[in-house]
């Protein structure tokens, strides 16, 4: 689609001669010969991208930037006029054209929200120039808001209606408020990670990046260099200095998986960075600094991994400052199905599939089975029923489930369930 540029200025020819030159270059235009005009245009057309003049009658440009900053345009096309970002923001790029002797103008321009401005007359090829690199940095930032948009909406809310759930997400937010380190326990597939993802998008470092880290997926040399990572030269193969991933969420929170798996000898190296904030990169001695917040989580008993030597109690004592155990799906059956429609109506949306629904035997199959995978397990079976159903209703077979009641029978065998015990 081709992008639109609506061009404002009181000079015919100026407006003639930059309309030929933007649809030369694959842009529609539309034309405001004053500020009045160009803000009924703004409202009637939509518009990617406005060439303001800033000496116009009627209505000059620093005004149309004040009455843009009161725009804010809805997702039906409606547009309501209220205040919009504190006179700052505007709800499209706007390149402003001064004169050579107005650049103070221009300046003036730029701190009332304006993305750039041109000086007259107007290089063409520098024009095409701005334009582009413009409306390239435009899109970015709507690609950035929709991607932190569907982040919010996925982690602002923990569905579940049990008094556990409640619980817990209280517990998170009141943890998300401080920078402590943060212990999340529980069974594999009981939500760790959604609820690392969660206190880092309830927390002031929202902004800054998340940063996952797998403990048990990696060797120690692995593991290692993926912390902290290293210096040029510091093994064979290293030919530049690379940053670990520690290094590269500084201001944000790094959420370090399967902690209980993680080599002692790193354990020591990760205490420092919780104690001093401070580390070496693999092959160094330089000290890097780092403003991180850490969680953790582990499907393993690290109490008794202390007492066998197999986790440091001083770092355990570091990361459990707010402990939350996740409790496993078995033992908050009333949050099966809201669950289940949740991720139904995410994987048909995500598929581009039409409408599906449960069969009332699909939801008792549902609530009878004993969940030993918990929230993944029921993630990836409503997954499948979406991906392999044909028909509107979901039935039990498409669920790919064992043997329901039986399954209970597993329950006591479990090795985290036997650990809290």
């Amino acid at each position: 689609m081709k992008k639109k540029i609506l061009i404002v200025d009181d000079h015919p020819d100026i407006v003639l001669m930059l309309t030929d030159r933007l649809e030369a270059l694959g842009y529609d235009t539309i034309t405001a010969g004053n500020g009045k005009e160009a803000l009924e245009k703004y409202e009637q057309d939509f518009p990617h991208l406005m060439l303001l003049d800033l000496e116009m009658p009627q209505m000059a440009g620093m005004e149309v930037l004040h009455q843009l900053a009161k725009i804010v345009v809805k997702k039906n096309g409606e547009v309501d006029s209220q205040t919009f970002g504190g006179g700052e923001c505007l709800p499209l790029p706007v390149v402003v054209m001064t004169a050579h002797g107005t650049i103070s103008k221009a300046v003036e321009a730029m701190k009332a929200g304006a993305y750039d401005f041109l000086t007259k007359p107007i290089e063409l090829d520098h024009l095409a120039l701005v334009l582009k690199k413009v409306l390239t940095r435009e899109a970015l930032g709507r690609q950035v808001a929709a991607l932190r948009t569907e982040v919010e909406s996925r982690y602002s809310q923990i569905v579940g209606n049990s008094s556990q759930v409640h619980s817990m997400v209280e517990l998170a937010k009141r943890a998300s408020e401080a920078d402590a380190t943060v212990l999340l326990l529980g069974e594999s597939g009981t939500g760790k990670e959604l609820f690392a993802r969660s206190i880092h998008q309830w927390s002031d470092r929202r902004e800054m990046p998340f940063s996952i880290i797998n403990c048990v997926a990696l060797t120690e040399t692995l593991l290692e260099n993926e912390l902290f990572g290293h210096e040029k030269g510091a093994f064979t193969g290293a030919d530049s200095l690379q940053k670990g991933k520690i290094e590269a969420a500084d201001g944000g929170t790094v959420f370090l998986d399967e902690i209980g798996d993680m080599p002692l000898g790193l354990q020591a190296k990760l205490l420092r960075v919780l104690q001093d904030h401070e580390f070496p990169r693999v092959g160094g001695t330089r000290l890097v600094r780092v403003n991180i917040r850490v969680i953790a989580a582990t499907n393993k008993d690290l109490k008794r991994a202390v007492k066998e030597k197999a986790f440091r109690e001083d770092l355990y004592f570091r990361l459990n400052v707010v402990n939350l155990l996740l409790p496993p799906l078995r033992d908050r059956p009333e949050d099966i199905i809201p669950l289940a429609e949740h991720f139904l109506a995410r994987h048909m949306r995500e598929m581009k599939k039409r409408n599906r629904r449960f069969s009332k035997s699909a939801i008792q199959t549902m609530r009878c089975y004993a969940w030993p995978g918990n929230i993944r397990e029921l993630d990836n079976a409503i997954a499948r029923a979406v991906v392999l159903g044909v028909d509107e209703e979901i039935f039990p077979d498409l669920l790919g489930l064992g043997g329901g009641k039986d399954e209970l029978d597993e329950v006591d065998n479990l090795p985290y369930h036997a650990s809290l015990d």
